[in-house]
């Protein structure tokens, strides 16, 4: 079994919903995030916060995969000030909705003043809820971005423990786990992190609050990243139980902490019925429905 905890499913098809569980793959998180253009509005937030917490976490029910998501206004988008001020409005209805796992994706992207601000207000919400937090790292000057978004968490008096600093590098790992934060990792076919460096990571430091994930989205990106790691890292050699706690265990045992998250959820589910609808929407266009018995679904299990 897997868990993809950051992947951006609202991109992706349902086809690739039901190669994913037949790969292995039980949960995943969805980050709010950028959708590649601006939103102009803070209605458009609004419908994209409720689809999280509500279409997309029915598509994914409806192939066997359980859907969580995290709730934030994204670094990019804060540099518009007058529609963050709105959108931070917003956030405390989502961030306590079922299946909100934390803040996030938040921190910097080109490390703004309004960039910091947001982040910081974030963090704020967060402590207040008593929420995990997933932090973006900066594509650009990643090493001085993460350096700097732990030093954040850290003035703002939150536990490291439940700050899961994601799209690390060989820069970064070390600094992240010893200061005692999550180290995610972002499999993308050719930036951020190939499955090959990740082996690599994993061989040298270890499996202790490091996490792999796959990021996938709207660009070229892979929603198998995780079993295909893990697949590699066994032909690798690195032992069982390190792949286990890198691509399903840490995940659980860091977002396990929002207590909207738990393996109840999926090692005992209700069967698939995709006679189902949501808002009077089928996840179908026209195909046979999949429907299992309790019966039938404790055999296929």
């Amino acid at each position: 079994m897997f868990i993809d905890p950051h992947i951006h499913m609202t991109a992706r098809t349902t086809y690739d919903y039901l190669m994913m569980r037949e790969s292995g793959i039980v949960a995943v998180i969805e980050p709010a995030f950028w959708l590649g253009q601006p939103r102009t509005n803070v209605g458009s937030f609004q419908d994209y916060f409720s689809s999280l917490v509500g279409w997309e976490r029915f598509r994914a029910a409806q192939f066997g995969i359980r859907h969580y998501c995290t709730i934030g206004l994204n670094s990019k988008e804060a540099n518009n000030e007058a529609l963050a001020e709105q959108v931070m409005e917003l956030l405390p209805l989502f961030a306590c909705k079922e299946g909100v796992v934390a803040i996030g994706e938040i921190g910097y992207d080109d490390m703004t003043r309004a960039e910091d601000k947001y982040f910081r207000l974030q963090l704020e919400l967060a402590k207040e809820l008593d929420m995990v937090v997933l932090i973006h790292t900066p594509h650009r000057n990643k090493k001085a971005g993460t350096s700097r978004s732990m030093d954040v968490c850290i003035e703002h008096g939150l536990d490291a423990s439940k700050v899961i600093v994601d799209h690390n590098n060989e820069e970064t790992v070390e600094e992240v786990l010893d200061r005692g934060f999550w180290a995610g990792f972002t499999i993308y076919p050719n930036t951020k992190m190939g499955n090959a460096r990740m082996v690599e990571i994993v061989r040298q430091y270890g499996s202790d609050r490091i996490i792999v994930d796959s990021s996938a989205d709207w660009g070229i990106s892979d929603p198998l990243a995780v079993p295909k790691t893990a697949q590699l890292m066994i032909d690798r050699g690195i032992r069982e139980s390190d792949v286990k706690a890198v691509c399903y265990e840490n995940a659980l045992a860091a977002y396990s902490q929002s207590g909207q998250m738990q393996d109840s959820d999926w090692l005992s589910p209700s069967p698939i019925d995709q006679r189902q609808l949501f808002n009077g929407n089928s996840v179908l266009r026209g195909q046979q429905p999949i429907v299992e018995s309790m019966r039938e679904y404790a055999l296929i299990e």
